[in-house]
């Protein structure tokens, strides 16, 4: 008898107390060209969440590339890269994108 409660008290309490949700870490890199496709070393790429629009920036290296690692898995974000007072075009990883690493590359309107 006693243990059928226990069991029946542990059943309602799994039921009554959501699970934590479990979000996942995934990095993003890429490449910041201009129209010709020559990477620009030092344009600047800003990452945006789009829930608490908090942004990180990164400067891309002599390669034209740039990182951003560990962002949550829950939430979109929105990138773009400037070069010179010039900006790309903005682009969105989605929270739908179930990859635990993309790739984006922003091109910059640079003849």
């Amino acid at each position: 008898m006693c243990r059928a409660v226990i069991l029946l008290c542990a059943a309602a309490l799994s039921v009554a107390v959501p699970g934590r949700a479990q979000f996942k870490l995934r990095d993003l890199t890429g490449i910041v060209p201009d129209n010709r496709g020559n990477r620009l070393p030092g344009a600047v790429v800003q990452l945006e969440n789009t829930a608490n629009l908090v942004v990180r920036s990164y400067t891309a290296g002599k390669d034209g590339r740039y990182y951003f690692h560990e962002l949550s898995d829950n939430f979109d974000f929105t990138l773009r890269a400037g070069y010179r007072s010039r900006w790309s075009k903005r682009k969105t990883l989605s929270k739908f994108d179930s990859s635990s690493h993309s790739e984006l590359n922003l091109v910059i309107p640079i003849e």
